[in-house]
């Protein structure tokens, strides 16, 4: 019999411990021994968790009771769970944990204390979606060419409806906080911060590359407008949150930021609050995985296949190699992405402005594929719209610089394509 202490019993945990129970038949089967919850952790006793497991506010009593073969961090933040993972591994228990922020800034740390401890993190990334174990198991024979994916429900769900319905991004904010898809502050989601902790974990598998969130692109999508979403339909495409993670001949890239996606592309159809990630390998060609990317029921799936691996006497390192990967293979700065880009510039609608955009667009190397000017409804006043062929990230930003000095331009923002 194995027995499972959580810490953090919420929405995740709170499944967690239901699935074992109901589903005990099935799980025991598969792992080929008898799986119970024993006891969690909470910080308000008070509150009826509808559980039927011993409930305690100390993580140190699930920690510290030898009954306990596997610990499961569900509690959310980063250096009071890294403490008490740190602890339970000193204390030779294996752990499973869904915090992507906590291995965002801690997994190599934590790799290095777990050693050959089962340290498993399936539900870190996308929900219940099993990617983490396709990269670590299922693609290991493939050098990883990219992961592009859709890692935030919230995000995408908001787009969706921006897109499909023409709402505003404020108007579908508010619809989301009142479905309950987006927190009271959901900055969080909306910024990219949540989708760039999760692309790190795999990008970290893919590549072996320690980065933290401070060290890569990170742009979410308050900015998104109906001008926006207007030239996305009239040309072809879709509005994602994308994490994307690239190798290429100079290096790696990592980052999480609204694109321009063609609708042909798969992960473009790709709709509401679901997930989806898709990995290129060198040998298998594309895969995708799609699927719920949150919830209760959905997480909790996640967590509990991680415990039927340890039940099966499964471990191995914990981010799925025993030495370096991709060696000399090192993050590339911001700087020298390379992309195709999409200008959208509010000008004073006057003779000469089109041409002064373009002369400024060439003065660093940028070429012009596409340009559009439309009416405004301030009076004098005019939007350009254009888009460009492959340039650096370097190239573009030096170019909205000195765009935004020109007499005749109030505004420039920027989206990347993916085709």
């Amino acid at each position: 019999m194995i027995k499972i202490g959580i810490l953090g019993v919420g929405t995740v945990g709170s499944s967690v411990a239901k699935i074992l129970e109901e589903n005990a038949d099935i799980i025991e089967a598969r792992a080929g021994k008898k799986i119970i919850a024993k006891s969690g952790v909470v910080k308000n006793l008070n509150k009826d968790r509808k559980v039927n497991i011993t409930i305690t506010n100390n993580p140190m009593d699930v920690i510290d009771d030898p009954e306990i073969d596997i610990v499961v961090e569900l509690m959310g933040g980063v250096e009071e769970p890294y403490e008490l993972v740190k602890k339970a591994l000193y204390n030779k228990k294996a752990v499973v944990t869904a915090n992507k922020a906590l291995l965002a800034y801690h997994r190599y740390e934590l790799q290095k204390i777990a050693g050959e401890l089962p340290l498993f993190y399936e539900a870190s990334v996308a929900g219940g979606i099993p990617i983490i174990g396709a990269l670590r198991n299922g693609l290991s024979a493939n050098h990883i060419e990219s992961i592009v994916g859709i890692l935030n429900g919230t995000c995408n769900y908001m787009l969706t409806k921006m897109i499909k319905e023409d709402v505003s991004y404020d108007e579908v904010l508010k619809e989301a906080q009142e479905l309950g898809y987006a927190e009271a502050d959901p900055t969080f989601d909306v910024r990219g911060y949540d989708a760039a902790h999760k692309l790190l974990i795999l990008a970290s598998i893919a590549y072996g590359i320690n980065a933290k969130p401070e060290d890569v692109l990170i742009e979410g999508i308050e900015n998104i407008s109906k001008t926006d979403v207007e030239f996305a339909k009239e040309f072809g495409y879709e509005i994602k949150l994308l994490g994307i993670a690239k190798k290429g001949k100079n290096g790696a890239e990592i980052r999480v930021h609204p694109a321009l996606v063609k609708r042909s592309h798969q992960i473009a159809k790709v709709d509401g609050v679901m997930n989806a990630v898709s990995v290129v390998g060198d040998r298998v060609g594309e895969t995708m995985f799609y699927g719920p990317g949150a919830g209760g029921d959905a997480t909790a799936s996640s967590v509990i296949a991680d415990i039927i691996e340890i039940a099966r006497g499964n471990r191995g390192p914990m981010l799925g190699y025993k030495r370096g990967l991709e060696s000399g293979l090192k993050l590339l700065d911001s700087k020298d992405i390379e992309s195709k880009y999409y200008l959208k510039l509010k000008v004073v609608d006057k003779p000469g402005v089109l041409a002064s955009i373009a002369s400024t667009t060439s003065e660093f190397d940028i070429s012009i594929s596409s340009i559009l000017q439309k009416g405004s409804k301030i009076e004098n006043r005019a939007r350009v719209l254009l888009t460009t062929h492959c340039c650096k990230e370097s190239q573009i930003q030096n170019a909205i610089t000195k765009l935004k000095t020109l007499e005749s331009v109030d505004s420039v923002s920027m989206l990347r394509i993916v085709e």
